[in-house]
């Protein structure tokens, strides 16, 4: 996978003798993307988005997961895979050994590109501590993708004065992640407290008319804050997905 600064500085240096034609062909060669039989990696979409590819390992074996997983690290770029168990992350250990996994996110990533100065500040707010894996599968994607990322957790509107406590703090973020279950309240309460945009994460934490995250979801989506937009039950890596975008276009504006 490929940046546009990278592919820019590929062909300068093409263009300055550096580097023959013949291996600029060959980096070139599986964008836009590689076949692998049982997968087509999209190499290509870091170009368009700014962003990688990212794997989802529910559904996919251990072997799946690995194979995809070592493709898109052959390229240099830094590589994800949420949802993913013990099985797999140890079936991409045997072939990676620099890959890390993330327990409580159920994330496997593999840090390979030069750290570059954050893309802005996210805070990654968590109702409760049984919120905490759909926040961390946002916090540690959302880092993954170059943003920092500052963690708010247990802070739950049955407790208001833990939030209160934290206001500060959130108001220097420029976009905030709310994930929250049961009633889903918290992300009406931020979004009155910030100004910047709040990502509602829904969670599929709660006792029966819960609906294992509807309710949190519908009150999201009825929010009296009109900052607030809503991702979809557990979906902490879209949240972050976003957030980053976000984030990428609040940079190349000031640097513009």
């Amino acid at each position: 996978m490929m940046t546009k600064e990278e592919l820019l500085e590929m062909l300068e240096r093409m263009r300055a003798g550096e580097i023959a034609p013949s291996q600029v062909v060959e980096k070139l060669s599986n964008l836009p993307y590689e076949d692998i039989g049982f997968a087509k990696i999209d190499h290509h979409r870091t170009l368009r988005l700014g962003l990688p590819e990212v794997i989802y390992s529910a559904g996919k074996t251990a072997d799946q997961v690995s194979e995809i997983f070592f493709r898109m690290a052959a390229s240099g770029a830094d590589v994800m895979a949420t949802r993913a168990d013990e099985e797999a992350f140890a079936a991409v250990k045997a072939r990676l050994p620099q890959a890390a996994y993330h327990r409580a996110a159920r994330m496997i990533t593999l840090r390979q590109r030069a750290q570059e100065a954050p893309l802005g500040s996210l805070a990654v707010l968590a109702a409760g501590t049984s919120d905490l894996p759909v926040a961390e599968e946002a916090a540690i994607a959302a880092e993954c993708m170059g943003a920092a990322v500052l963690r708010i957790y247990d802070v739950g509107v049955a407790g208001l004065h833990r939030l209160l406590a934290q206001r500060e703090a959130m108001q220097q973020a420029d976009v905030v992640i709310v994930c929250a279950g049961m009633e889903g309240a918290l992300p009406s309460v931020v979004g009155g407290m910030v100004a910047a945009p709040v990502i509602a994460v829904p969670t599929s934490v709660g006792y029966g008319a819960a609906f294992g995250g509807l309710a949190a979801l519908l009150g999201m989506l009825n929010s009296c804050s009109p900052n607030i937009t809503v991702a979809n039950i557990d979906n902490g890596f879209g949240a972050a997905y976003v957030a980053a975008m976000i984030l990428r276009r609040i940079r190349m504006r000031l640097t513009a």
